[in-house]
């Protein structure tokens, strides 16, 4: 006769090794906690792999998740799991349909704190409109992991004709970010340092496949659409300048950055250019076409802090340079070393 496991306590209960075994244990977990949080069709045939209705063109993109400490000011690793992904696969200008999701759980993590991050995942998977449709969890012993790693896959299809890439850029088009920069990164430094700012400053994560859908319907000249994430604004342009074999040309008072975030990167000696964002994006469009696309962004709850921050220009060494507010000029390079390591 078989015998019957006692229901997760999702309260008290805690990670064991079993979980990520295979066996009962580990499809207990799945009915209990993924199951419930995640349910749909696809995901209910409880296969390894989920077969969707495709489209015209498909993107795929992935990420891994490894953020320190698991939950800060305004988010937790759940929510930023799914808009990271959900960010990369909107940036290519496609439509996020579908996730995947693989945990990697270390042996005595608590079951309350891992319902809460399933919980905070199927809520922003629910509001960005995909569906988290298969997956897989692992338990590391404890002591060899760091509670919770989350890896998530994003399929999405492309409905538009619009060609986007670093290879559309040309000098003059306009750069423009949609939002207030460093927010992530000084959210979580906070939080893990135990530091007081004397103000709540808060993560910005944040899907945007809504404003992304919107610069591709507003702006014709749209050339290319980026995330400034880990190495922040300055990671960012710099590749593109690369990439397109041009320069970037700043205007550092036309920067959007709160005084909070300001203040806390000067007590931090860190530049707010090279801070992560997860609810930001860079957009670069033609010029005949910025205006437009800056008010559009700032009519959109997520890109009501839109500013038009500078331009590509012809420069054979493919520099970022930023005219500083005191009328000198400066090189924003690259971000040498990790500055801020398990940021997302």
């Amino acid at each position: 006769m078989k015998t019957k496991r006692p229901k997760l306590d999702l309260k008290n209960g805690r990670v064991e090794l079993t979980y990520g075994g295979g066996g009962r244990a580990m499809s207990q977990l799945i009915d209990e906690l993924f199951r419930p949080a995640f349910s749909n069709t696809l995901l209910d045939e409880l296969a390894d792999y989920a077969g969707f209705p495709g489209g015209k063109r498909m993107v795929m993109a992935t990420d891994g998740h490894v953020i320190s400490p698991l939950f800060f000011p305004g988010g937790d690793i759940g929510c930023l799991s799914v808009h990271g992904t959900v960010n990369d696969v909107a940036m290519s200008g496609a439509k996020p349909l579908y996730l995947s999701a693989s945990f990697i759980l270390e042996e005595g993590f608590p079951l309350g704190d891992l319902h809460r991050i399933v919980t905070s995942m199927a809520e922003a998977a629910k509001a960005a409109g995909v569906s988290i449709v298969t997956g897989d969890t692992k338990v590391v012993e404890r002591g060899k992991g760091d509670g919770v790693f989350i890896t998530t896959t994003g399929i999405g299809v492309v409905e538009h004709d619009t060609p986007l890439g670093a290879g559309e850029i040309r000098s003059g088009d306009k750069i423009i970010v949609s939002g207030t920069i460093g927010d992530h990164g000084v959210a979580v430094m906070s939080k893990r340092e135990g530091l007081s700012f004397g103000t709540d400053i808060q993560s910005d994560t944040a899907a945007l496949h809504e404003l992304t859908a919107l610069a591709i319907e507003t702006a014709p000249g749209l050339r290319v659409m980026r995330d400034p994430t880990r190495g922040g604004v300055a990671a960012t342009l710099n590749e593109l300048a690369e990439a397109s074999g041009l320069g970037v040309r700043l205007d550092e008072a036309s920067l959007p950055i709160r005084p909070e975030v300001n203040g806390a990167c000067e007590l931090l000696g860190l530049d707010p250019l090279n801070v992560a964002n997860e609810g930001k994006l860079i957009a670069i469009c033609s010029a005949e076409d910025a205006d437009k696309l800056l008010a559009t962004m700032r009519a959109h709850p997520l890109g009501k802090n839109a500013a038009m921050i500078g331009e590509m220009a012809d420069d054979p060494h493919h520099f970022v340079q930023m005219t500083t507010s005191l009328g000198g000029n400066r090189i924003v390079d690259w971000l040498s070393g990790e500055q801020l390591p398990r940021i997302c």
